[in-house]
């Protein structure tokens, strides 16, 4: 088993902090991990994104050029991985904010409002942790209970943020869920 996931957006919207937590509840399950990220010079509103690779053997390179899975949270994102996804994988579009057309017939797509839905949520920050739900309801990449779980533990001394994430992560996942079935 193998996962590579490119997690793209807008600097602020926490893609490298979803790619972090992802790759650390991938370890808590002994799986292989790499998180490789990337960002411009601008510390907000620059482009930042990140790459993880979960395998169940060693990774031979952090370098993905076709990823599986692409997670989307921004309009140049969608324009610059969207494409790069292989065929056969999926692509998370953040519709609350991407408004461009995205047609592909061989991967596929799920549509996660992440903005909208953290703001009903009461916090638009936590749409990071909307989108990385959606991401393990639509690849199984990790088990739902170890993300939240390391989640927990990441904000054990913020616990006001343990709940809001937790929400979050449920509520990206049941949106995917939904869209599945």
């Amino acid at each position: 088993m193998q996962n590579e996931v490119v997690i793209a957006g807008f600097g602020g919207q926490g893609v490298l902090s979803a790619g972090q937590i992802l790759a650390y509840a991938a370890m808590e399950e002994g799986h292989h991990v790499v998180w490789l990220p990337s960002y411009g010079p601008e510390m907000r509103g620059g482009t930042a994104n990140c790459t993880v690779t979960i395998s169940d053997a060693p990774i031979a390179s952090p370098i993905i050029t076709n990823p599986g899975s692409a997670i989307v949270m921004n309009n140049p994102s969608l324009d610059r991985f969207g494409p790069a996804v292989r065929s056969g994988g999926t692509v998370i579009i953040n519709n609350s904010l991407v408004t461009i057309p995205f047609v592909r017939d061989d991967v596929r797509i799920l549509l996660v409002p992440a903005n909208a839905m953290a703001q009903e949520l009461g916090n638009t920050k936590a749409a990071n942790m909307i989108i990385l739900g959606a991401y393990i309801g639509a690849t199984h990449a990790v088990k739902l209970d170890t993300l939240k779980g390391f989640v927990s533990k990441k904000f054990a001394s913020k616990p006001a943020f343990i709940e809001l994430n937790l929400k979050a992560i449920d509520a990206g996942y049941s949106k995917v869920k939904e869209q599945l079935s």
